[in-house]
């Protein structure tokens, strides 16, 4: 099999997707990118203003995905735009859809943590009340569950037929995650003189 040089990282939110990905990214000397990031994009050319890391906890976030819910257009973009990126090769990319659109010439990985402890990085990351975190988690989990149901027809939840990898990151500390992605990974690419 050709393995494509892009690797797909997955998990619910405040899993520490972005985090590991950017380090995965760094290690590998790939670029980094997040469908959070087209679909920020998106949200732009409707009039919105998708500023910071939380913004998608705001209350203009949660309108946005509101209306996006109401337009499945919206995902379907942000799909086929990451899906390209992904399959040029060169790309660490954060996605909840991708791993489940691509084959298994992509490395896609799931990054699992409960709601109590998504909740306790999302409070510090965001600077709000642990509780308000376990509420704002509770709504998105249910949100892009729904979301990707309805879209797709399947769970987002981690599948050992779909990843190559599914990490608890509870209680691995991030740089120990994206270094065993990166282990993985160069070993992945050098099963295949075709890769570099």
């Amino acid at each position: 099999m050709r393995y494509v040089r892009s690797v797909v990282i997955a998990g619910m939110p405040a899993s520490g997707k972005t985090t590991v990905a950017r380090m995965v990214a760094s290690r590998l000397n790939l670029n980094y990118v997040a469908g959070g990031d087209i679909l920020r994009e998106i949200a732009r050319e409707r009039g919105y203003r998708p500023e910071g890391d939380g913004w998608w906890d705001s209350d203009e976030g949660r309108r946005f995905l509101m209306e996006r819910k109401g337009n499945p257009e919206f995902d379907r973009e942000v799909d086929r735009r990451l899906k390209e990126l992904i399959l040029s090769g060169g790309y660490v990319a954060t996605s909840y859809s991708m791993p489940w659109l691509l084959g298994p010439e992509v490395l896609k990985v799931w990054l699992n943590a409960s709601p109590s402890a998504r909740a306790a990085r999302m409070a510090k990351r965001d600077g709000i009340p642990v509780e308000d975190a376990r509420r704002i988690i509770e709504f998105r989990d249910g949100e892009n569950a729904q979301l990707y149901r309805a879209l797709y027809g399947y769970e987002l939840a981690p599948d050992a037929s779909v990843f190559h990898l599914i990490i608890d990151t509870e209680s691995v500390p991030p740089v120990d995650v994206a270094e065993l992605i990166a282990l993985y990974a160069r070993a992945l690419w050098g099963a295949s003189s075709e890769t570099f």
